[in-house]
């Protein structure tokens, strides 16, 4: 059974082993953001996760939130008491959130939480999980979700995944952990390297590339089992995956025939057609939301860029045109935004393009960003950087004003790729 799968209320999952735990440290201000208080939950104190800690750091990484600090009247409250308005006012509180958490049978808990709007003085609902222990992060997650849902009118992403590739030494980890980066599980490791992880649609597979063979091949692993079958293993060099948003297709570079070229693959393999003719290397393509177009980086006018073309192939448009150095485009699942990496002066730094308008803002101010990939409700992105001279993960909104590290214990991170919602 998958982790993230609700059954029914209330939330049955299969407990899994912790094996990374990473350190989240939030940097900057985000310009619009919506004052709330978590309460402490009452029967926390004693538990190894404090789920009020993890649904404010939740909200306050979205930047969408900013997270009150309770007084000590919070330590009476949770989801069965009526909250004092005009001292939840005083704070400077616009909506509150209370809840517990008990033992129940078979070491598994008992999860519930309400929501309440300040400003109108109006119970905005709540929900009850139960857990196993393990899961206790997970759970608020939920939690989270659910208030910025209700809050923001929008789909919370703090329940789903991360994918992406450490390397320690001369070993290399694939690895899922939650939206946060905790709760890391080994999805498939190796001597030599592994890179470009890949979510299908569904959640359910991560295509990847890995060396083991001493060349480039893509593998296809179900998150789940652990199983993994081999997608294209052709003469030279075979990289870059990336789902159609159908899940039927993927796009891969190979240089099948010469330099590196975009070809089109059934998701079952076979069925190989390709779909750049150029003498250049075309490479890193990836679908539209809408699955009409492919995006991918060429260096057919002299340098790399990034272009745009109909999904079976056809005549190529320039998209971006400043510097002369783009790679790594992301689109959003909104279809509103493309994000990619520009060097300048020697820095490699993250860039967001407004693709109805073509303009472009900078968001970080760092010098070796990396691997750009949207959350599904396209309001942050993930992507890799270095910090102390190691790879580490960031996440940034799409203003860059609030950026959090998410930061391993040891070893180099890279290659992220947020997943989707669970279908």
């Amino acid at each position: 059974m998958d982790r993230r799968k609700l059954l029914a209320a209330p939330l049955l999952l299969l407990p899994l082993p912790a094996l990374a735990q990473f350190r989240v440290d939030i940097a900057g201000v985000g310009t619009t953001q919506l004052p709330i208080a978590i309460a402490p939950f009452r029967g926390e104190a004693g538990l190894p996760q404090h789920i009020s800690q993890i649904v404010g750091a939740d909200l306050a990484r979205s930047g969408q939130f900013r997270v009150v600090a309770p007084d000590n009247a919070a330590l009476a409250m949770d989801e069965t008491r009526r909250p004092d308005v005009p001292a939840w006012r005083q704070l400077g509180a616009d909506s509150l959130a209370a809840g517990s958490v008990q033992p129940v049978a078979s070491n598994r808990y008992d999860m519930r939480f309400r929501l309440w709007d300040m400003v109108k003085d109006a119970d905005l609902g709540g929900q009850n999980y139960v857990v196993p222990q393990t899961d206790l992060r997970l759970g608020a997650h939920k939690i989270a979700d659910y208030i910025y849902q209700k809050l923001t009118g929008e789909k919370g992403v703090f329940s789903t995944r991360l994918a992406y590739v450490t390397r320690s030494g001369g070993h290399y980890a694939l690895w899922v952990a939650d939206a946060d980066g905790e709760n890391a599980q080994s999805a498939f490791s190796s001597p030599e390297s592994i890179i470009s992880p890949a979510w299908s649609p569904d959640g359910r597979s991560i295509a990847y590339v890995s060396f083991e063979a001493r060349k480039p091949v893509i593998y296809v692993q179900d998150v789940t089992s652990g199983q993994r079958r081999l997608l294209a293993n052709f003469r030279g060099s075979n990289s870059a995956p990336a789902w159609s948003p159908d899940g039927r297709t993927l796009a891969v570079t190979l240089s099948l025939v010469g330099g590196s070229q975009l070809y089109l693959i059934s998701a079952s393999g076979g069925s190989l057609r390709r779909i750049t003719q150029s003498e250049s290397i075309d490479t890193e393509p990836r679908f539209s939301s809408n699955g009409q177009q492919i995006y991918f980086v060429s260096d057919r006018g002299g340098a790399p860029q990034i272009y745009r073309m109909p999904a079976g192939g056809g005549s190529a448009q320039r998209v971006t045109f400043e510097g002369n150095y783009n790679v790594s485009p992301a689109l959003s699942p909104d279809g509103r935004w493309m994000a990619y990496i520009a060097r300048s002066g020697g820095s490699y730094r993250l860039q967001l393009m407004d693709l109805s308008s073509s303009q472009v803002s900078a968001l970080t101010d760092t010098s070796d960003d990396a691997s750009p990939s949207f959350a599904p409700n396209s309001r942050l992105i993930v992507y890799a950087t270095k910090q102390g001279g190691q790879g580490a993960l960031m996440t940034t909104t799409l203003d860059g004003q609030t950026r959090v590290g998410l930061a391993a214990p040891a070893g180099d991170v890279r290659e992220p790729a947020w997943g989707p919602y669970q279908r």
